[in-house]
């Protein structure tokens, strides 16, 4: 931990629970400053950390705030993530930029992963990965999120890949880079919003203990980078199928017309399926990634009774 002492700053509750070796769970900050409106992606922050705590285990909110990575949020960190106006959206190439300028970030998946493993922190809690988007054979638009799930030994439990992506040519490039793709209690890969994609996952297991009995064997065997958890919405919060995928077809078709692309183009995307469906979308945003929590931080007990 030294050895980025000069830029890490680990809450205490935190830092306490990872030397006793308790369970941890890292939460990221871009469903905070991008994801949702004020205040109610700080609510759905503080509730997020709530759930972590009923299950037993530590939350670590992460990000960066003037230039200091933040293993772990107060409340007034948090409030100001969610309503301060200059927050950058920050992944695995921002992350040097943004801290020597001594900005402010909130994470994605891969720099939320990246922080997690410099703190130690083995399970991650999310809404869904990114993934290769719709036409990727031309924009070769891939997200580094699949980059860094091979490579950084943090697991993620999400609710698939959002279902704005290809969510086959994603898999394949998951089996590619050696990620093993989990269903819990499910052996259909879901689609964020909705419970099934039409696609397999690789391995099915049905109580947290197995999930984590399969990462501890692999955390042992020196196998490096994380496994992908998913987790189906559940039933009751369950988008409409048919709707989701008309709206992303016009969301996409908007996005093309305006020559929105890159890091702009997932939350153009997220933003304008939530106008479609008239608020439904965001409601189940904000559902899967409790039930998500709830399965990570479930899974992350196992695992530290596992390792004791």
């Amino acid at each position: 931990m030294n050895l980025y002492s000069k830029y890490l700053d680990i809450e205490p509750s935190v830092k306490k629970a990872l030397d006793d070796g308790l369970a941890v769970v890292a939460l990221e900050s871009t469903i905070i400053s991008h994801g949702m409106p004020y205040p109610q992606n700080v609510e759905t922050a503080r509730a997020l950390e709530n759930i972590v705590i009923e299950n037993g285990a530590t939350p670590a909110t992460i990000a960066i705030i003037n230039g200091r990575i933040k293993i772990g949020l107060n409340n007034e960190e948090l409030e100001y993530l969610g309503s301060a106006k200059d927050i950058a959206k920050v992944s695995r190439r921002d992350i040097a930029a943004i801290i020597s300028s001594g900005k402010s970030g909130a994470t994605t998946v891969a720099a939320t992963m990246f922080f997690a493993q410099m703190a130690g922190i083995k399970v991650f809690a999310t809404g869904g990965i990114g993934g290769v988007h719709r036409g990727a054979e031309t924009s070769f638009d891939i997200s580094c999120d699949l980059l860094e799930l091979s490579k950084t030994n943090v697991n993620v439990v999400c609710a698939g890949v959002k279902s704005i992506l290809d969510i086959g040519l994603t898999l394949e490039k998951l089996e590619t880079l050696g990620v093993p793709v989990i269903g819990y209690r499910t052996s259909k890969f879901p689609a964020f919003f909705t419970r099934d994609s039409g696609f397999n996952v690789d391995y099915r297991f049905d109580t947290p203990d197995e999930i984590a009995k399969m990462l501890k064997t692999k955390i042992d065997l020196g196998l490096d980078g994380g496994a992908l958890i998913s987790n189906p919405i559940p039933e009751e919060y369950e988008a409409d199928g048919n709707m989701i995928n008309s709206a992303i077809e016009k969301a996409l078709a908007e996005a093309d017309k305006n020559h929105i692309k890159g890091k702009n183009i997932t939350p153009f995307l997220l933003d304008k399926v939530k106008t479609l469906t008239e608020g439904k979308s965001l409601a189940s945003n904000i559902e899967l990634v409790k039930n998500n929590t709830q399965l990570a931080s479930k899974i992350a007990v196992c695992l530290a009774n596992l390792s004791k």
